[in-house]
């Protein structure tokens, strides 16, 4: 009886693989101006920029202790508001739970669409709609929220176990019956870490979206660079490493008690 001989499968698809991966790397450097050199010689201006951040002048928390707590606030509002408009459309979005093809893809287009905005832009927009302040941030931290949560939460919708749902349908359960107490138990729990992470997020963002007038951190950062003083970029810079860390630390244990 003849046998088959045994061969090794073919490395030739994984070297193809590796130079079309090197040429979009070598072809995006060169589109891009990314250079390693460039980056290597432009280290002695970043360490003259780095002592001239520290020390950092500490004085200046004074000035920006409301602006950070007005930053902090921001986030909150804008992620709950945002996190709490995401759950119909996430319920919409979901095949396990309508059958509507054209709810399906409108729903994710909404979603898609948001999603496309970056945070900074809804925030120009908002800023130019309604004038420079808090207000515009909010909406801007909203807008991302509700498109990002919702994203996140039709995703675990669709992989739910399906069993508690065919048992509820055979004993007569209604829509909202089905979606109360077979849909939400298993979703809760990564619902809330969604929303942890998008406010985690969020403190980061509005802490950005003052560069644009739109309130909180962000407009005294701006105005410290503008300025050249280094020292108080430093200071607020690690006001807000401060609370991003607070928040990481409690955000992690509530997730914890979740999980």
């Amino acid at each position: 009886m003849n046998q088959t001989e045994l061969r090794p499968p073919s490395k030739m698809k994984w070297y193809l693989n590796v130079l079309l991966l090197l040429a979009l790397l070598i072809g995006s450097s060169y589109q891009t101006d990314a250079s390693l050199l460039l980056l290597v010689t432009g280290t002695g201006e970043m360490g003259k920029l780095l002592a001239e951040m520290f020390p950092p002048d500490w004085s200046y928390l004074d000035v920006i202790w409301k602006p950070m707590l007005q930053t902090v606030q921001m986030a909150i509002v804008g992620t709950t508001i945002g996190g709490i408009m995401a759950i119909p459309l996430a319920f919409f979005a979901a095949n396990n739970v309508f059958s509507s093809k054209l709810l399906h893809t409108v729903s994710r287009f909404v979603m898609n669409l948001i999603r496309t905005v970056p945070e900074l832009l809804f925030a120009g927009i908002f800023v130019a709609i309604f004038g420079l302040g808090p207000f515009a941030g909010v909406l801007a931290i909203t807008f991302f929220s509700f498109a990002l949560i919702s994203k996140l939460t039709y995703e675990a919708i669709e992989a739910i176990d399906r069993g508690p749902l065919e048992a509820m349908t055979a004993v007569g359960a209604n829509k909202l019956q089905w979606i109360h107490f077979g849909i939400t138990p298993q979703i809760i729990a990564h619902y809330i870490t969604f929303f942890l992470y998008t406010f985690e997020v969020n403190i980061r963002a509005a802490a950005v979206l003052g560069l644009v007038g739109a309130g909180g951190i962000g407009l005294f950062l701006d105005r410290s660079l503008n300025q050249l003083r280094y020292d108080r970029a430093s200071i607020i810079i690690l006001a807000t490493l401060a609370i991003v860390l607070i928040i990481d630390f409690v955000s992690s244990r509530i997730r914890e008690r979740m999980l």
